[in-house]
């Protein structure tokens, strides 16, 4: 396995493999990995000649009075891992390598994708969240060139924007969205999960729980949105440890809001919660079916 932490030796070794005629799979991931992480890189591994994952935290898509400091790093161990599932490349740069200026939060150049996709859930508490995610994401594209790049459903508002960059720019690679790997308990698995303590721990399976209500609710034939939605929220605001964020059922393919449901729709329950000062986000995907 090649660790790479420059632009140009990236981009020259993927070149290379294009030019022998491989296939490329590229997933892009902040370190910090867990499961989720690796059953993208063990797809990838599937489909194509070639692997490279991408470790970098990326400082454009955190707002001032977020994360990015605390953010979890662990290099070594991202490293290991990645070695043991065969992975070809691990690009690894410095945030001066990607953003040379002398603050690297104040990009000249930005990416956005607009509309219903980025304006709700995430986009209304980060409203610079998903400009700095498409734009690192477009910058990693034209230095990997991947022929597919792997992304996890638990980010379904990120994949959705990927998405549709992709497909505006005429970004010549397939995106590819994974399903959710989850804990024993239901909790989805993620890289801020390391924050919680103990107790927040235990409290943070609510967020699936309140997934789970909301589709038994479907499923029994209940159409009003507002209805669905406030019962998860009164059961995960029933803990003293969790206070919601949004609780929304929108398009799986549009992302527009879904005021009542109706036989057939493509829907997605998402939900944030902070537990604690974690913030978790959460969805579930359904296909309303015939009451």
């Amino acid at each position: 396995m090649e660790v790479q932490q420059t632009i140009n030796a990236t981009r020259s070794w993927s070149q290379y493999r294009r030019y022998q005629g491989k296939s490329v799979g590229f997933v892009p991931t902040m370190g910090a990995l867990h499961q989720g992480h690796l059953s993208l890189v063990r797809q990838a591994r599937k489909d194509n000649d070639f692997v490279v994952v991408s470790v970098f935290v990326n400082p454009i898509q955190f707002a001032p009075n977020e994360d990015f400091d605390n953010y979890p790093r662990k290099i070594r161990l991202d490293l290991d891992l990645l070695e043991k599932e065969c992975v070809d490349l691990v690009f690894a740069p410095s945030s001066e390598e990607m953003y040379p200026k002398e603050d690297s939060r104040m990009n000249q150049t930005w990416l956005d994708v607009v509309g219903p996709i980025t304006e709700g859930l995430c986009g209304i508490s980060r409203p610079t969240f998903f400009r700095g995610v498409t734009t690192v994401v477009a910058k990693l594209f034209n230095i990997v060139q991947p022929k597919r790049a792997y992304f996890g459903w638990k980010d379904a508002q990120q994949l959705a924007a990927i998405r549709q960059m992709v497909n505006d720019l005429n970004f010549d690679l397939e995106v590819i969205g994974l399903p959710i790997v989850r804990e024993d308990d239901g909790l989805a698995m993620s890289s801020r999960n390391a924050y919680l303590t103990k107790d927040e721990r235990q409290e943070a399976k609510i967020v699936y729980q309140s997934l789970e209500l909301a589709k038994s609710r479907i499923l029994r034939g209940e159409t009003s949105v507002k209805k669905i939605t406030t019962e998860m929220k009164l059961l995960v605001e029933d803990s003293a440890l969790s206070r919601i964020d949004y609780t929304t059922i929108v398009s799986s393919q549009t992302f527009r809001p879904i005021l009542e449901l109706e036989n057939g729709q493509d829907i997605l329950i998402a939900i944030a919660t902070y537990v604690g000062s974690t913030r978790l986000i959460d969805n579930f995907r359904l296909k309303v079916p015939q009451f």
